[in-house]
């Protein structure tokens, strides 16, 4: 079965007077029709830049994709005109940005931002665009849409109006949305609700999903498959259930063992992932974790470990990946 999206060797650099930041770094991954892929990592990472490459919006100067292939559809991305990534944007990707307040115009009402996007990608009649509008918020689960229409972004709250950014994002059936952050702006129960909503409308819809979020413990049970990124690399991938029950990658196992667990007793500290994120304008030969990872050995500082396959799926870039399982298993 072919790919909807696969993503070959990319790389998206930013040319500053502070050097050459390295944001995204030869990645690789691919996206199945209908599916749910989470990416997930510190910020700064690359996740953003990842997606926006996608969409050929990073902007230049100072950004710019240098390496790598984008294929959507039989489609390079990367090569297509103007004209025509322009013409994807919208209608066959779309994108739900994690501040919908900075991502609806505030001084368009709600009705002329939905009716204005599937007028001009589905060349429907005004009366025919309000139609849709109102089946589109109706169906994300807003009550008394025609009302809706005529108000304005700051008369909603924060999760109706990331409940609007979903519903022009599926305005003219796309086969693929990425979700960037989707709900950072929105407190945990809102959260919830949306994260559902999506899943929901997705799995009905058919449509392929890409979450990008820092907080591996929202995407457990609606993820399908989750990609781990760190200093602008994929350095574990796999479905859901092995990155939660095998993590193989020092940085996954900190980044589950600082999220909060119901069954923790009251009180327990939450297990911090010590120093920061490095320099990616300073990027050396070594493995970017070593300087925060209690397993580093002498090889972690001379090579980059690659990313390899362990079995059924799941690929860790680590040189001690399998001394971590086996020392997991034996705690």
């Amino acid at each position: 079965m072919p790919k909807l999206l696969e993503v070959k060797n990319l790389k998206t650099q930013f040319f500053t007077s502070g050097g050459v930041v390295k944001a995204v770094d030869d990645i690789s991954y691919d996206v199945e029709g209908g599916e749910t892929l989470a990416v997930v990592g510190e910020s700064g990472c690359g996740k953003s830049v990842s997606a926006m490459s996608i969409l050929r919006l990073i902007p230049w100067p100072p950004g710019k994709v240098v390496g790598g292939t984008i294929d959507f559809m039989g489609k390079d991305l990367l090569t297509v005109s103007e004209e025509e990534i322009r013409t994807i944007r919208g209608r066959q990707i779309s994108m739900v940005f994690q501040e919908p307040m900075t991502s609806l115009n505030p001084v368009l009402s709600i009705g002329l931002q939905l009716t204005e996007t599937v007028q001009h990608h589905l060349g429907l009649s005004l009366e025919a665009a309000k139609k849709r509008a109102v089946e589109l918020l109706t169906k994300v689960g807003i009550a008394d849409p025609e009302r809706r229409l005529d108000q304005y972004p700051h008369h909603l709250s924060g999760g109706m109006r990331q409940r609007v950014m979903i519903a022009l994002a599926l305005s003219c059936d796309p086969k693929l949305i990425i979700a960037d952050e989707p709900t950072t702006a929105l407190d945990v129960t809102i959260q919830a609700q949306i994260l559902e909503l999506m899943k929901k409308l997705t799995r009905e819809l058919g449509v392929a999903l890409i979450v990008i979020t820092h907080n591996l413990g929202i995407v457990a049970r609606y993820a399908d498959r989750v990609n781990v990124m760190y200093a602008g690399k994929m350095i574990e991938m796999g479905q859901a259930k092995q990155i939660y029950h095998d993590p193989l990658h020092p940085y996954t196992l900190g980044l589950l063992a600082s999220v909060p667990r119901m069954d923790q007793p009251r009180g327990e500290r939450l297990v911090p992932i010590i120093g920061q994120p490095p320099d990616l304008t300073r990027l050396d030969n070594g493995c970017a974790f070593r300087a925060r990872c209690r397993f580093a050995i002498d090889q972690c500082a001379n090579e980059i470990p690659p990313l390899e396959g362990t079995g059924d799926g799941h690929s860790v870039a680590c040189w001690r990946a399998h001394d971590i399982r086996d020392l997991r298993v034996a705690s």
